[in-house]
């Protein structure tokens, strides 16, 4: 059964008034896409931001005639004239496969891909790891997850215990435990990230090396190799603390930092940790260093 699929520039329009408003004219499916490419990293707990520049896309039946659900959504935002907006007919099928079409096995340096569950391993005897994204960001396509991943795939990872703070998808702490770390924990202040991690980690057959917990309940104790994806301004509240988990002469990786904040990160870590030269991926850092 095909529909009619409504998308709409919101511009200035609030998106949950809007997406309201569509459900109660009868929408089956609200989808909320960035129309500029702007990252949403790691929300405190509690916060669900939104693009600045939404497109709306919203399914009804067939039928819905396009002119009418933007008059009436006119008529109860009291809008002096409607949102630009284009029409189609789009055919019935598996929204979720749908949304997964782009995401194909990639390799993160010699050795390590991310292959998701739907595709065989392009290398059968490389360190495939499956995963598809969930409920949590991470799955290898956002610079600043690929910069960690191929970090790891460079590193002597043998019987290390690796600690990944900011854990998200859990996809850095599984994919450190594929390349033969004896044992991660993945830190994260989201409760469905850690849900996320731990379903990936069963799926890879790591779940029994794997600890997961909120930052909180983070046992004290030091990690040979440290890494965390997450932003500037909890990097540098952190600090401190990284240098506390992080044992003398063990490994640090920080990403999830802009080109502009550099000597920021630099700043707050050059007095614990002997930092290598910035490595980089669009407008995205990886920061690596040896704590002294």
């Amino acid at each position: 059964m095909p529909f009619q699929q409504l998308t709409i520039e919101l511009g200035t329009l609030d998106a949950q008034t809007v997406e309201e408003a569509l459900l109660e004219l009868g929408a089956v499916s609200i989808t909320l896409t960035d129309a500029a490419d702007q990252p949403l990293l790691e929300p405190a707990p509690g916060e669900t931001p939104l693009w600045r520049h939404i497109t709306l896309k919203a399914l009804f039946a067939a039928d819905a005639e396009p002119a009418a659900v933007l008059a009436a959504l006119c008529g109860r935002l009291q809008l002096p004239a409607p949102p630009a907006c284009r029409s189609q007919l789009v055919a019935d099928q598996d929204w979720t496969r749908a949304w997964l079409a782009d995401f194909k096995p990639m390799r993160f340096g010699r050795r390590l891909w991310v292959v998701p569950s739907e595709y065989a391993p392009p290398e059968p005897d490389a360190v495939n790891l499956v995963l598809d994204p969930g409920l949590a960001f991470g799955t290898g396509t956002h610079p600043t997850t690929a910069l960690c991943l191929r970090w790891l795939d460079g590193l002597s990872l043998n019987d290390a215990r690796v600690l990944d703070y900011g854990c998200g998808s859990g996809i850095l702490a599984i994919a450190a435990l594929k390349l033969g770390a004896a044992q991660a924990t993945g830190v994260d202040n989201d409760p469905q990230a850690l849900t996320a991690a731990r379903n990936n980690a069963r799926r890879n057959q790591v779940a029994e090396k794997l600890t997961l917990c909120p930052p909180g309940q983070l046992p004290a104790a030091q990690y040979p190799v440290l890494v965390a994806n997450i932003l500037a301004n909890p990097l540098v509240a952190l600090a401190p603390q990284f240098a506390r988990l992080c044992a003398p002469g063990g490994r640090l990786a920080l990403s999830g930092i802009l080109v502009e904040q550099e000597s920021l990160i630099r700043h707050a870590y050059a007095p614990f940790f002997q930092l290598d030269p910035v490595q980089q991926q669009d407008e995205w850092l990886l920061i690596t260093g040896t704590r002294k």
